[in-house]
């Protein structure tokens, strides 16, 4: 058939509409237009991908490519909206076993078809009908945003993966926990197992009691050698021990956990961890509150978490030694290995580690003082930005916590509910110095205990005014602890108090490392404990 004396072409179009259709038809086009054609194809791939083979390739596989575009983009829509309205719900779907395998196969399933489509339109780009000059620039550029599109994707489930591992490792597949007088009372366990150790003594013992509607917290800190502590009601031990843990000087608080596994695990039938679960109802007797769940982190894992954030930055107001390896089981120790100076730094794991671990040459409670600053001085720095950029570390950082009864089904919601909580005002309670007299562990009055826990967490609970919110923040912008008067006035606003040696010695001497390493040498330990003198004090930054 002949059209005004021209051929015309197959499937009805006439050679000179091929050349007005640069797009689907290039051979005729200029070099130019070749080019522009080139990348014009590339950048409707990388917005919208299937809308590339829509005006110059297949138009069926067109249709299906842009019917899987528009539904995810529904679909991210729909997850925005809902985080939106439940940003917990969001969350909990996310770290769900399940469906957070359905999101990595569903990633994966774009990431490859995505490929697919950046293949195809290599196809109908046609290089060959390039410029040999413009045919790298071409091909780099669409590797690129292959790179950028699919590799994002599967990047995505990658981590995704490693979240779901990590999720699975560390937490529990049993039943949700519901608050108790509105509150989530969680049981830190600071494990300090070791091959001259006997069992897995938790060294460190802290609840953090959550408001859970507003996320504001209280940390109480329990001494590891506090006595006779007193099973809740309802505990299998409280047949055992009916007037409370008190058989003397060997039943500190901190040894529950190995008599329980040693002794008495067969109390507690289809309990994984007898040791901690007993822990746990020693804690919630003593403080007189429903503790509902545990975290046991051993001493590696909480070393490693730290490196994982890239450090904590705290102001420290006193020396710390780094101890040496114990002497025998007096406590004594061979010199120490090194010194944490005073001030503001940023420590890594290890020396975060010996900044709430050591306790020579200071008390009990100057170290827990330093441990409920690092805690957090943690919390302060697990922000958005941190955990995205440096989440495959504090994931698998995150596997060397031992073990934890917090159902993983309700993970999503304390996310969320941690989040309400960042940046306000956390309440401190220590069941010793300052807030108790120092021979208080030994002889608990647990009247006293409650009436205080029940003071702190009611502070915890009012919502702060427009006032008290902006002055509980330090220097550096992030939440500083709040001191209502039945509490410890430990952390406020402003520098850390500072130890009046920590620069020049009660003997005069200017203060320094080698300065502490001639004074442990040379036993003058009076001196020593001037200089070490409450350094509990800190402030994380």
């Amino acid at each position: 058939m002949v059209i005004h004396g021209q051929q015309a072409a197959p499937g009805g179009t006439s050679s000179r509409s091929r050349l007005t259709e640069p797009l689907r038809h290039p051979e005729q086009a200029p070099s130019g237009v070749r080019t522009k054609r080139a990348f014009v194809l590339l950048a409707l791939t990388l917005v919208l991908p299937g809308s590339a083979q829509l005006i110059a390739g297949s138009r069926t596989l067109a249709r299906r490519a842009l019917t899987v575009t528009a539904a995810a983009w529904v679909a991210v829509l729909l997850a925005v909206v809902v985080g939106l309205i439940n940003r917990g719900l969001l969350l909990t779907l996310v770290t769900d076993p399940v469906a957070s395998l359905i999101l990595i196969v569903v990633l994966l399933v774009l990431a490859v078809g995505w490929a697919l489509i950046w293949i195809n339109t290599l196809r109908i780009i046609r290089v060959p009908l390039l410029a040999r000059r413009l045919r790298p620039a071409v091909i780099v550029a669409l590797v690129l945003c292959l790179v950028a599109t699919s590799g994002s994707l599967a990047y995505a489930a990658y981590l995704t993966n490693v979240a779901r591992g990590a999720v699975g490792s560390i937490f529990s597949g049993g039943p949700a926990i519901a608050p108790v007088n509105g509150r989530y009372n969680f049981l830190l366990m600071g494990g300090d197992a070791g091959a001259d150790r006997t069992g897995r003594r938790p060294d460190s013992l802290s609840v953090l009691s959550v408001d859970a509607s507003t996320g504001r917290t209280a940390i109480i800190s329990v001494p590891r050698n506090l006595q006779n502590a007193q099973f809740a009601e309802g505990s299998p031990m409280r047949s055992v021990y009916p007037d409370g843990y008190n058989c003397g000087n060997d039943c500190l608080i901190n040894a529950v956990n190995t008599e329980v596994t040693e002794k008495y695990k067969n109390l507690y039938p289809g309990v994984a961890d007898p040791g901690a679960q007993a822990t746990m109802e020693a804690v919630s007797g003593t403080l007189g509150i429903k503790v509902q769940a545990y975290v046991l982190v051993d001493m590696d894992g909480f070393a490693q978490l730290i490196d994982a954030l890239g450090g904590i930055r705290v102001d420290a107001g006193g020396w710390v030694p780094i101890s040496g390896a114990a002497t025998d089981d007096s406590g004594d120790h061979e010199p120490p290995l090194g010194w944490i100076a005073p001030g503001p730094q940023t420590l890594d794991g290890y020396h975060a580690l010996w900044y709430g671990r050591s306790r020579e040459y200071a008390s009990d409670y100057d170290r827990i003082a330093r441990q409920q600053c690092i805690q957090q001085a943690m919390i302060n720095q697990l922000n958005p930005a941190t955990v995205l950029s440096k989440f495959e570390s504090i994931a698998n950082a995150g596997t060397k916590v031992v073990e934890s009864n917090i159902s993983s089904s309700q993970l999503g919601s304390f996310v969320d509910l941690a989040m309400k909580g960042k940046g306000q005002p956390v309440s401190r309670l220590v069941i010793g110095p300052p807030d108790f007299p120092a021979d208080f562990p030994t002889y608990p009055d647990f009247d006293q205990i409650h009436a205080k826990v029940q003071s702190a967490l009611s502070a915890s609970s009012a919502s702060p005014s427009p006032k008290a919110a902006g002055a509980g923040r330090g220097s550096a912008g992030g939440p500083a602890l709040a001191a209502p008067a039945v509490l410890a006035p430990a952390v406020v606003s402003g520098q850390a108090p500072a130890n009046q040696y920590n620069q020049t010695g009660p003997d005069g001497v200017p203060v320094n490392a080698a300065r502490l390493d001639y004074l442990v040498k040379t036993g003058q330990n009076q001196i020593l404990d001037a200089i070490m003198a409450d350094n509990g004090q800190c402030k994380p930054l």
